[in-house]
């Protein structure tokens, strides 16, 4: 066995309805950093701020001793101005803990807010892997979706021009404790649902195919993330106020992402973020729109892995030989988006045929994401692949 080693965050609970219980679940964090009270820095997405349930969170923290400041000033694909002008109200708050509440961007948004508020370092100077050299206040990260993962990985991505985007990438990213609570989720439109829930099932995908750092650990996780994302999705959809479907699409996205943290993605985000970059469709729905083209393209490199993730999810007939299984599997990926009422083609949300060879162009500059592919991309095999998505 290959050497290799594992991380995630220190803490997680698994709880419907969990959230509100914030101030319990955050005195054993206090404690640990000396704290009985705290001045908690709150960054929410802007719907999560004028919910009821927000409410009653504020006011558990300050029954509780604790000095609250809540803000909601997120958007997706955040840029490096709103990191900067969300640290500075952090540091002007003085907070003691960092608490966010919200989807992807959201979380990576606090993380770095946790590690900013603290140190001198400059954020210029973290973009990469490994490059941050500091601590971060204590982290609390409750996902409102279950599609990024971003609770339980230590990356957090930022646009930082017009239609590009950086990652910081370091162990110090990881929180000390995810909230996975459904219920956030029970008012997701449809489309956001099977957008992330897609998103998660790449992610397991991706770590288990992952040719940098693929380890058992890892590939547990993904095979079991995978199980549920897909036992579960179209529940979901079609059951939206489904508590039990909710919450095992909400553990399948968190054991997605400690599979990647460790095993991280390649080609299908790689393809992705220029998708998002440029023309500003959502994360997961990028990710859907190349998928089963990637996987198509990967195939002759990892027709093995594929023909595993068939079996996990019993697809395929008895007696299917590899070659059989991972074809099974990847028709089954090319059925998640019609299945899901989501856009099938990149025509579908706005890019013209012209725009398809500045898009390869740009997926080259993703050599973070495209050394861990287990087939090497190249210029024009990317844009064969977004002709294909077409």
């Amino acid at each position: 066995m290959a050497p290799f080693e594992f991380r995630t965050v220190n803490r997680i609970v698994c709880e419907s309805g969990s959230s509100v219980r914030m101030a319990d679940l955050l005195a054993p964090l206090l404690t640990q950093h000396g704290l009985k009270t705290a001045r908690v820095f709150m960054l929410v997405d802007p719907f999560i701020a004028g919910t009821a349930t927000f409410k009653t969170i504020c006011e558990n923290l300050a029954t509780a001793g604790h000095a609250v400041h809540s803000c909601n000033d997120v958007e997706p694909d955040p840029p490096e101005a709103l990191v900067h002008r969300v640290t500075a109200l952090a540091m002007e708050f003085k907070a003691d803990v960092v608490v966010a509440i919200g989807g992807g961007s959201t979380l990576d948004v606090a993380k770095l807010i946790a590690i900013l508020a603290r140190s001198k370092q400059e954020l210029q100077t973290m973009y990469g892997v490994g490059n941050v050299h500091s601590d971060r206040l204590p982290l609390v990260l409750v996902p409102t979706t279950a599609g990024t993962g971003s609770e339980v990985t230590p990356i957090s991505i930022v646009t930082t021009g017009v239609d590009t985007k950086m990652g910081v990438v370091s162990p110090v990213l990881y929180g000390d404790l995810a909230v996975l609570d459904a219920d956030w989720t029970l008012s997701l439109p449809q489309h956001v649902t099977a957008a992330t829930g897609i998103d998660a099932m790449v992610h397991a995908i991706e770590a288990y195919t992952s040719k940098r750092l693929k380890n058992p650990y890892a590939d547990f996780l993904a095979c079991e993330a995978l199980r549920l994302l897909a036992a579960n999705l179209h529940t979901v959809c079609k059951e939206p106020t489904n508590r039990e479907a909710r919450q095992a699409m909400m553990l399948g996205s968190c054991m997605a992402g400690q599979a990647f943290a460790n095993a991280p993605v390649g080609a299908v985000h790689a393809l992705a973020y220029p998708i998002g970059g440029i023309f500003h469709v959502p994360h997961g729905l990028s990710n859907s729109l190349v998928l089963p083209h990637v996987l198509r393209f990967n195939l002759p490199a990892a027709e093995q892995q594929y023909a595993e993730l068939a079996q996990v999810l019993k697809l395929g007939h008895h007696g299917d030989n590899t070659e059989q299984l991972a074809q099974a599997f990847i028709d089954f990926t090319a059925t998640l988006s019609p299945s899901t009422g989501l856009p099938v083609g990149l025509r579908e949300v706005g890019i013209g045929e012209k725009d398809l060879p500045v898009m390869a162009s740009a997926a080259m500059l993703q050599t973070r994401l495209l050394s861990n592919n287990p087939r090497d991309v190249s210029e024009a095999e990317a844009l064969a692949i977004y002709q294909a998505a077409y």
